[in-house]
């Protein structure tokens, strides 16, 4: 029998290590539930929306109502985007990877507007979280249309904004309330791959726009993001429930990876599924494509009757984006437009306490060997 030390070494990836503190989230394992600051993400789902969100994890409490309403003034106004950035979005070539072009933007606006020294703390912060939306969808629209677009949405909200630009029309309540429930789900994580990425850059005391885009090319491997386009790319290749059922277990047969199902941190369940779920449920009956939500939830009842496994935010976040019109290839960086507010708000966390994250590998390779010159070595 491996003892406790072994068993974490054998399972490799860090798993089950503890390695810092932090104030932000908490991942209850026991009790499967999620916390961003001490709020349940049912209650925020219910009661908030991203800006108060947003505001929350960055601040350590939610803004009163005020300072929200000012709030929400102040990303307005953060959603435009230098005209040089723009120019150099325009000559990213269409068929881009839109996590590349996300990265590429980021890294951009931050030779235009670079961290300064005695700044407002939160102002990068803040900016990234208004424009990275404008960002991804001016690339997108300028390729769809061949033209340049108002950033100008006269939207409220960042769900509104996103809406519309990928619409091209305001987008219905129900869909942007979608679109904020989902934003709120995704802002935040604890110590996943890309968050702990974004600390490990800032432990070196590097720039916030390179530790953010150290993040989104973490997020950019379908090993951490990406598994809600896989998951949208299964479901809709079915044409019945049935037909799901028998493809599934035939897969399974064949040890396949099935996208969508299972979770690092979680046993039982992901508490932010059902949440997405039930949003799912009501566009799909919205929508009259209720056959989708029947394969999803088939393909569900199989993976937990076979391999003991749920499905994470990802599988129904799939189709809730679908149901509200968005493109498979932009679920990916919706990802990042919400995580942006976690990832800052660890940023800011690992600068105020800061010490270099720097762990020990355990060396597997061989012992120590005496040189010796080319011409004695022997093959």
């Amino acid at each position: 029998m491996l003892d406790a030390k072994e068993e974490k070494k054998k399972q490799g990836g860090l798993a089950g290590i503890v390695a810092g503190d932090s104030a932000i989230c908490l991942c209850g394992v026991e009790e499967e539930s999620l916390r961003y600051r001490g709020y349940s993400i049912e209650d925020l789902t219910k009661q908030a929306c991203f800006e108060e969100v947003a505001w929350l994890l960055l601040r350590g409490e939610l803004p009163q109502k005020e300072e929200l309403e000012k709030y929400r003034k102040k990303l307005q106004h953060l959603r435009e985007l230098p005209k040089t950035l723009k120019a150099m979005l325009e000559m990213i070539p269409a068929n881009a990877n839109p996590m590349d072009v996300m990265r590429s933007g980021c890294s951009i606006l931050g030779n235009l507007e670079p961290e300064k020294s005695g700044e407002d703390k939160f102002a990068i912060a803040d900016r990234l979280i208004a424009s990275f939306g404008s960002l991804l969808l001016y690339w997108y629209n300028f390729h769809k249309t061949g033209k340049a677009v108002s950033l100008q949405t006269e939207q409220e909200t960042l769900a509104g904004h996103i809406l519309y630009l990928i619409q091209g029309k305001k987008p219905s309540e129900e869909h942007r309330k979608c679109l904020d429930t989902s934003l709120i789900l995704y802002a935040e994580h604890e110590f996943n791959a890309s968050t702990f990425t974004v600390r490990t850059i800032a432990s070196t005391l590097s720039d916030f726009y390179s530790a953010i885009c150290g993040g989104i090319g973490a997020l950019r491997g379908p090993l951490h993001g990406g598994a809600n386009e896989w998951a949208m790319a299964l479901i809709e290749q079915f044409k019945t429930p049935d037909e799901a059922e028998a493809e599934i277990y035939a897969m399974l047969s064949k040890k396949q990876l099935i996208m969508g199902f299972g979770h690092r941190v979680y046993r039982t369940c992901d508490p932010r599924s059902a949440i997405i779920k039930r949003w799912a449920e009501k566009l799909s009956r919205e929508s009259n494509q209720t056959q989708l939500f029947e394969i999803a939830e088939r393909i569900e009842k199989v993976m937990w009757q076979e391999k003991k496994l749920f499905p994470n935010l990802d599988f129904y976040s799939a189709l809730a984006y679908r149901f509200c019109n968005i493109p498979t290839f932009l679920f990916t960086p919706l990802f990042v437009m919400s995580r942006i507010s976690g990832w800052s708000a660890h940023l800011l966390e690992q600068r105020q306490n800061n010490k270099l994250i720097r762990p020990i590998s355990n060396y597997i390779g061989p012992e120590a060997r005496p040189w010796r010159p080319v011409e004695q070595r022997i093959i």
